[in-house]
């Protein structure tokens, strides 16, 4: 089998020069990008949401905007009503939900989203497994980290562990701007003519409120699923 993969729609290769990590930069690639953040958990505020703080933190440092921020408890409805508006919004590249990604009742995340997907990206979870493999072991087999485009819009599920955040962020950082700009290519004039996005930020909404980036190291170093 090539190691060269030539693909008609995307005008791209993929040769055996990229490192683990990188990709050549494509036309297509936005670099800026508007994100929607929703953390799900019924047990924390924005306030104490340090895996949260861990994706924003990424999120900026790559130089994207952090557009809207959410907190809604375990609950499938309030899950994928929120994830449905981040996608409907104009200022949302992609969106980002940490926590109910794991197997206890309460864990809805994937459920609530998994309708809204018209296309599956299955490589982010098999990537994010692979890299969670290295930290917690066969543990990682609880993990259902997943993502998909809903819309033409980018959704990454991921746990809500400060540690695994972290790592989702890391690997989302590493991917956005490609996927949003082969995800969004039929409304790419509509960038164009408006000048790309006006990215006023709508603040924090649900349970937590108005929020500051509270960075602590209290949270534990183990994958909350």
């Amino acid at each position: 089998m090539s190691d060269e993969h030539s693909h008609d729609d995307t005008d791209h290769e993929h040769g055996d020069h990229h490192q683990p990590g990188t990709h050549d930069h494509h036309s297509h690639d936005r670099d800026e990008l508007g994100v929607a953040v929703l953390t799900v958990s019924s047990s924390r505020t924005l306030d104490d949401d340090a895996g949260g703080d861990r994706i924003v933190d990424a999120m900026e440092t790559a130089g994207h905007e952090v557009t809207t921020r959410d907190l809604v408890p375990d609950d499938y409805d309030k899950v994928q009503a929120t994830v449905q508006r981040f996608v409907d919004r104009g200022d949302v590249d992609i969106v980002i939900t940490t926590g109910g990604t794991g197997v206890t009742p309460d864990d809805v995340t994937v459920e609530a989203i998994d309708p809204l997907l018209a296309k599956e990206l299955p490589g982010f979870g098999e990537l994010f497994r692979r890299r969670s493999y290295e930290e917690i072991g066969t543990m990682v087999v609880a993990t259902r980290a997943t993502a998909g485009v809903a819309d033409g819009v980018p959704v990454f599920a991921i746990p809500g562990s400060e540690n695994a955040a972290a790592l989702g962020a890391e690997l989302i950082v590493s991917s956005a701007g490609h996927l949003a700009g082969l995800a969004g290519r039929d409304d790419e004039h509509d960038h164009e003519d408006d000048g790309g996005h006006d990215h006023e930020s709508d603040g924090a909404h649900g349970q937590g409120g108005e929020h500051t980036h509270d960075h602590g190291d209290d949270a534990g170093n183990h994958h909350d699923h």
